[in-house]
């Protein structure tokens, strides 16, 4: 019979704080940009081809609201999934020809949301609590 590991409270610890701490920070980009149309401000890069319109509205939703649910611990590997492919355009499409210096930011926040979705959202998070209480 095979051995369960419990997970030390440190490790659950230091992943909420990857998650609270990145989202703090990842929902003001997201609320400036937020601002920004709410103030008419359209201008935006497309760098998919899908139109600066839906490129800023789908920015906006993963830098706001994934973050937020990425925050709570809820959904958390598809809210970091999304944000980590997000953080993937502003590093290799956006900024693709800046230096390190410039891209430093989103390649940062890349490698957070590769570490949370390969660790999960952690004890401390919406999803264990629901999955711990409907499944």
């Amino acid at each position: 019979m095979a051995k369960k590991y419990a997970i030390p409270t440190s490790i659950d610890l230091a992943v909420l704080i990857l998650r609270a701490g990145s989202s703090f920070f990842m929902m003001h980009f997201g609320w400036e940009k937020l601002q920004n149309i709410l103030n008419g401000n359209w201008d935006f890069p497309d760098p998919l081809g899908i139109g600066s319109t839906a490129s800023v509205l789908l920015t906006i939703f993963a830098e706001l609201f994934c973050s937020l649910a990425l925050l709570l611990g809820f959904l958390s590997r598809p809210a970091a999934l999304i944000l980590a492919f997000t953080m993937g355009v502003a590093a290799f499409k956006i900024h693709a020809s800046d230096p390190l210096s410039t891209k430093e930011h989103a390649l940062t926040y890349l490698i957070i949301y590769i570490a949370i979705i390969i660790m999960g959202p952690g004890r401390f998070s919406l999803d264990q609590k629901l999955v711990n209480k409907y499944f």
